[in-house]
């Protein structure tokens, strides 16, 4: 099966009105330039921000906003690449959770508005699940499919063993599913998808 395709129009905005049922808002936007836009405008000067880990933020431009430092927020993961105790380090990680806007992507987003997320070590899984105020995902379109179980088969079909060798290529010995997330309902006005009608992350 092709996990690389974006849908129709009518099937986007199906997934929409079911997402919105589950109290995700979504904003669809045409491409990553719009993405990044977005993005940068949800997020108020002055706030809190974490990111998870995810090569679609890398695509759309938002990792570099941060690392350049030429933003108005206060980026958390500045002081936990900067320490280098790792019991330390991990506290910091902990306090992260209470960010004011967590910012990552999602592995399957089912037409039936079920989101689908799977995670190493949950340093994603916690917070979509409980901590920060806001969280904010951003994922591209080819990530919608018919329901719940084509969500978990794209997750270990096409996303897991890409991450897996996205892992090896940086030197590490590969990745594990240890924590896996089905968001079934938000918090009214806590969660936020940025819809990008665009390849993005895999």
């Amino acid at each position: 099966m092709d996990w690389t395709t974006i849908p129709a129009d009518k099937v986007i905005e199906q997934t929409v009105a079911a997402l919105k049922k589950r109290n995700i808002q979504v904003i669809v936007v045409r491409n990553k330039s719009e993405a990044l836009a977005k993005l940068k405008e949800l997020i108020p000067a002055g706030a809190s921000v974490m990111t998870g880990g995810t090569t679609t933020l890398d695509e759309i431009g938002f990792t570099d906003v941060l690392k350049s430092q030429k933003h108005p927020w206060r980026n958390l993961k500045d002081a936990i690449f900067a320490e280098k105790d790792p019991a330390k380090q991990y506290e910091l990680r902990r306090q992260s959770l209470l960010v004011d806007y967590f910012v990552a992507s999602v592995q399957a987003i089912a037409q039936t508005g079920e989101v689908l997320n799977c995670d190493a070590t949950g340093t994603r899984t916690g917070p979509y699940a409980y901590g920060p105020k806001q969280v904010i995902w951003v994922a591209g379109a080819q990530k919608i499919v018919a329901d719940l179980g084509q969500a978990f088969r794209r997750m270990w079909k096409h996303c897991v063993p890409l991450e897996d060798q996205r892992m090896k290529n940086i030197g590490y010995p590969g990745t594990t599913v240890s924590r896996i997330l089905i968001y079934e309902k938000a918090d009214p006005g806590r969660i936020t998808m940025i819809l990008v009608k665009e390849k993005l992350g895999f």
